[in-house]
């Protein structure tokens, strides 16, 4: 071969490589990013235990489908569960949808589904009292609510949920934190660092 049709040739190679290589780093950049979770640090500190965290899993926490069943099917999520040594536990759920509506739509029912819970819960177990308290808006991207539910059943088990709702862009997530305990045992200021930390998280 010539030698100036051989450079030509390499020349043509080279600019096939560097624009194949620009392709592919714009897809590579254009693709979003997966969700993050909470980390075991994030969540209230407990005074006596550390937190472990679990491993990003697929599907629903069955403690979440207490409240929020109705709202779930039909979606892809993922979760991870958080422990104490203790009683305590928690848990992080999240769900990504098409559109930034779906999942306004989404948050906004399982808003209504939190809010409904107590009245929901007692209808079906005759044994059982609970009571539900609105703890308020959180600052953070398209927002977030945060949810507070005491149940108590006739033979003395009680316990207590701290659960929020929040969202960012296209993506819904849902945190709860439960131990024993009445209302006066929830960690609320600090259950709402951890609710603007996971919706931060989110993207």
């Amino acid at each position: 071969m010539p030698k100036r049709t051989r450079a030509g040739a390499l020349t043509v190679l080279s600019l096939t490589g560097l624009v194949l290589g620009v392709t592919l780093a714009v897809q590579a950049g254009a693709a979003p990013a997966a969700p993050r979770f909470l980390s075991a640090t994030d969540l209230p500190p407990h005074p006596s235990s550390a937190w472990t965290a679990g491993k990003v899993t697929d599907g629903v926490p069955d403690e979440l489908l207490l409240c929020l069943e109705d709202a779930l099917p039909g979606y892809d999520s993922r979760y991870r569960d958080f422990r104490t040594e203790l009683e305590t536990s928690a848990r992080q759920l999240t769900i990504e949808v098409g559109t930034k509506a779906k999942a306004a739509a989404l948050a906004s029912r399982m808003n209504r589904e939190i809010r409904t819970c107590a009245d929901r819960l007692e209808q079906s177990d005759p044994e059982l009292e609970a009571t539900y308290k609105d703890y308020g808006k959180v600052a953070v991207e398209e927002g977030a609510r945060v949810h507070g539910l005491h149940t108590e059943y006739a033979y003395g088990a009680t316990d207590i949920r701290l659960l929020s709702v929040g969202r960012d862009d296209r993506t819904v997530t849902v945190v709860e934190w439960s131990q024993m305990g009445d209302f006066t045992s929830a960690p609320v200021k600090a259950f709402k660092k951890t609710t603007a930390t996971a919706v931060n998280k989110l993207h």
